[in-house]
């Protein structure tokens, strides 16, 4: 009897390690004996677990391929996480994907992609939160996905976590992330999330390890033709912009240049025999095309130098009120032509640190453009208040006001507005432009309150001195 079991046991081994030849090679669909409560056979049962796990296992890989290959014919970093969002239930359950990009400099990480089948998003796209210190920089670490399947239990021992507390909002009940590492950088994160509790609880880490890995790589090569693609438009703005600076600037140059050759001929040929007066306007006429020219001429410059990244400024103290009188006091009297005021407010005493140059040119350039839009007989108002450690400076007209698509290009380059000038004045397009830029280098802000048909307030911050 016992050298029967013996021999029986022996030809069920032979059929174990047969099968165990045929799952090295890739058939799963292996044919065991009948299996018993002996040891021989619950190796036996053992054995065809394995070989049931294993076939699940590559069937899981197979789909996950297939997916990813069909993902990554996507160019665009959009296309990719369409596709992912689109194909991945195949081999993950989910109700919301997210994607967030370490930013290795200021070690931050920052939401970029989401879609979700849930009525709301609070935490949308551009949200930033620290790396260093927080369970993000763990995965980092540790480079192995993270499973949370109880976020509202996770949220009671850490209620800080302000994301957390944006997913629980939206519905959100159990996540996974995995970390997404390209050419062995940590690039990001991909976060499956759930509305129901525990629906990773019984995920094989595997399977997510290798989800990661593929869409790591094409992630990253999304990002990269993403960004080349960005570049590729900024040249083409560029280019357009370039275009359109030469149209301007050879209309512009061209009528001042026009009304000079015809005023210099009239005086060479006729000087003697012009009255007096007569002499008087075309000089006057000469010299408004010439400043019209210089003033054109000296924003292209400004313009070219913020560009080439060798524009400065250099701030210093002033004297708030003394110095918005005296600019506000030239602007008056170059206003008496067309009958409109301008108007200073009483400033309190106090000093503002800014470049003088600069910041005449900011009050020049709101100023003129205040009094050029106003009707003839109207008010232009100039007034500053000081708010904490900053200057707020505004210029208010009685203009037409802003409507909401000019409001959208009103400091963009060479940005005409829908509202002429009522005085037939000139106006490049540049003036609001590199206002912007100068108040932006100064640490300030600027912008504009205001609506259709009752004027509007430009208004900018710079730093109190001290």
């Amino acid at each position: 009897m016992t050298q029967g079991n013996a021999t029986t046991q022996d030809s069920r081994i032979v059929s174990y390690i047969t099968a165990t030849q045929q799952l090295q090679q890739g058939n799963f669909r292996i044919s065991l004996p009948t299996p018993t409560t002996d040891d021989v056979g619950q190796l036996g049962s053992a054995l065809d677990e394995l070989a049931r796990t294993l076939e699940r296992r590559y069937r899981e890989f197979q789909r996950l391929n297939q997916i990813t290959t069909r993902i990554n014919a996507g160019l665009l970093l959009e296309e990719v996480l369409e596709g992912v969002y689109r194909d991945f239930r195949e081999v993950i359950p989910y109700n919301r994907i997210g994607f967030s990009l370490i930013n290795n400099e200021t070690q931050t990480v920052r939401a970029v992609w989401t879609k979700s089948e849930l009525p709301d998003i609070h935490l949308v796209d551009g949200f930033t939160a620290r790396l260093k210190g927080s369970s993000l920089q763990k995965i980092v670490e540790t480079r192995q996905p993270r499973i949370i399947n109880d976020l509202c239990r996770y949220l009671d021992t850490h209620p800080n976590s302000e994301a957390t507390q944006l997913i629980v909002s939206e519905g959100i009940r159990s996540s996974l992330t995995c970390p997404l590492v390209a050419n062995g950088v940590p690039v990001g994160f991909v976060f499956f999330s759930s509305t129901q509790p525990n629906t990773y609880a019984n995920v094989h880490a595997t399977v997510f390890l290798n989800i990661a890995e593929q869409l790591s790589v094409i992630v990253e090569k999304g990002r990269l033709v993403s960004e080349l693609s960005d570049r590729n438009a900024a040249l083409r703005r560029l280019n357009e912009q370039k275009n359109a600076f030469l149209g301007m600037a050879a209309h512009d140059l061209r009528n001042p240049i026009s009304n000079i050759f015809m005023a210099t001929e009239l005086l060479a040929e006729h000087s003697s025999g012009l009255p007096e007066l007569e002499r008087v306007r075309l000089a006057q006429g000469i010299q408004r095309e010439a400043d019209a020219m210089l003033t054109l001429l000296n924003d292209l410059l400004d313009v070219a130098q913020i560009e080439a990244a060798t524009f400065s400024v250099k701030p210093e103290p002033l004297a708030l009120a003394e110095f918005l009188a005296g600019v506000a006091e030239r602007h008056a009297r170059l206003a008496t032509a067309k009958g409109t005021q301008v108007i200073l407010d009483p400033v309190a005493d106090g000093q503002v640190m800014a470049d003088p140059l600069r910041l005449r040119q900011v009050m020049d350039n709101l100023i003129s453009n205040a009094v050029k839009f106003s009707p003839p007989g109207s008010v232009v108002r100039v007034r500053a208040s000081r708010q904490d450690a900053a200057w707020r400076i505004e210029v208010q007209d009685q203009g037409p006001g802003i409507t909401p698509k000019d409001r959208q290009r009103l400091f963009q380059d060479f940005a005409r507005l829908s509202a002429a000038p009522t005085g037939g004045e000139k106006s490049v397009g540049l003036g609001l432009a590199i206002t912007r830029r100068v108040v932006k280098a100064h640490g300030g802000q600027i912008g504009v309150d205001s609506e259709p048909g009752r004027g509007a307030t430009f208004w900018f911050t710079a730093p109190t001195a001290g």
